[in-house]
């Protein structure tokens, strides 16, 4: 009986996907990384839509909150190329990029009335994330 040998196969030496600095700013990264509180998005969208205009001392750093909730709603929506956003959702992070960038005015019914358009597209947005199960809703 005569013993074949396969032939060796040339296999490509393994090079890692990112090197020190890149790995570095993954974790870097993950340490920054907060997860996303529907519950505190639902309660600034109370404060800022509700029955009573937010107080002048918060108003502020509210349209900041909704401008932060906006933007990584809208990071959500499109991060996965497998699970392409829907039109809606197109439309809402498109609606959305001019008020994120608007400043925030002076005067406290116009900076109320751009925590409250922040907060109709975040409602309309996280909505639409939740019915298309991107993210859980508020338990």
């Amino acid at each position: 009986m005569s013993a074949t040998v396969a032939p060796e196969r040339q296999v490509e030496e393994w090079t890692p996907a990112l090197d020190a600095d890149g790995l570095r700013n993954v974790l870097e990264r993950f340490k920054a990384w907060k997860p996303l509180d529907v519950e505190r998005i639902f309660d600034d969208l109370d404060t800022a839509i509700g029955n009573q205009p937010p107080p002048v001392a918060t108003t502020v750093a509210l349209v900041e909150r909704l401008r932060s909730h906006l933007k990584h709603l809208s990071d959500i929506a499109v991060a996965d190329d497998r699970y392409p956003p829907t039109e809606e959702m197109l439309r809402l992070v498109e609606l959305g990029r001019p008020l994120r960038e608007e400043r925030t005015p002076v005067d406290h019914q116009k900076a109320v009335g751009l925590a409250r358009r922040l907060a109709f597209v975040t409602s309309d947005l996280v909505e639409e994330l939740i019915e298309a199960h991107y993210i859980k809703g508020a338990e």
